[in-house]
């Protein structure tokens, strides 16, 4: 049998910019990428903190040290400069390699008089 685990978790990254009028995906700060073990084009799940909205995209590698979080194409609908995300990333595993694994958590701190 295969379970499909989570991976990673961006928890709390702030979408910076918006841009429908970009050909979809979700932008990303290289370096966080990198930190959260997301690859290029990988398919993750978006959650919007601030609005509850859910979907699936895949991952764009933004300039290092940009802090962009961006949304893009249709999801930039889904979402304003400033709301929280969580970003997600999954993988098959069989039952033993599930049962012992470790997902990746990399946490954002909310700033002072966030209420997200």
């Amino acid at each position: 049998m295969l379970r499909e685990m989570m991976k990673a978790k961006i928890h709390g990254a702030v979408v910076t910019q918006c841009d429908v009028a970009y050909m979809g995906s979700l932008s990303i700060d290289r370096n966080l990428m990198d930190e959260a073990d997301i690859l290029p084009n990988e398919k993750v799940q978006v959650v919007n903190l601030n609005n509850a909205e859910r979907f699936e995209t895949y991952a764009i590698p933004a300039p290092r040290g940009s802090k962009i979080i961006g949304l893009n194409g249709g999801a930039a609908l889904l979402g304003k400069v400033g709301h929280r995300l969580l970003v997600i990333t999954y993988a098959w595993m069989d039952e033993a390699a599930a049962r012992s694994h470790t997902p990746r958590v990399i946490l954002i701190p909310s700033p002072p008089g966030d209420a997200s």
